[in-house]
């Protein structure tokens, strides 16, 4: 069952209580009788996984790169001539 804040619009007091999401909000104080609502929360969010700022670009102080490498921007053309010059040379020690 969720905790809900509630706080008085005449005397300031606020209290807690648990309720049912189907129940009727509470109306009265149960200090001064007078009139009360409910108090609203922000969510707490974390945002996890890739997508998100704070994942997907190294802090200042990591001394990294301000833009991340994309794959686009990767060479993968040296890659290529890397492994083409490695079976070059294995075929020439070969002979």
């Amino acid at each position: 069952m969720p905790t809900y804040v509630y706080a008085c619009k005449d005397c300031k007091h606020q209290f807690e209580t648990q309720q049912k999401m189907t129940d009727k909000p509470l109306t009265e104080c149960p200090e001064c009788k007078g009139s009360i609502s409910r108090v609203l929360f922000p969510p707490g969010i974390v945002f996890k996984g890739s997508g998100f700022h704070i994942n997907d670009y190294p802090s200042k102080s990591s001394g990294g790169s301000a833009k991340p490498v994309t794959p686009a921007e990767a060479k993968p053309e040296a890659k290529a001539e890397t492994k083409t010059e490695t079976k070059t040379e294995a075929a020439t020690a070969k002979n």
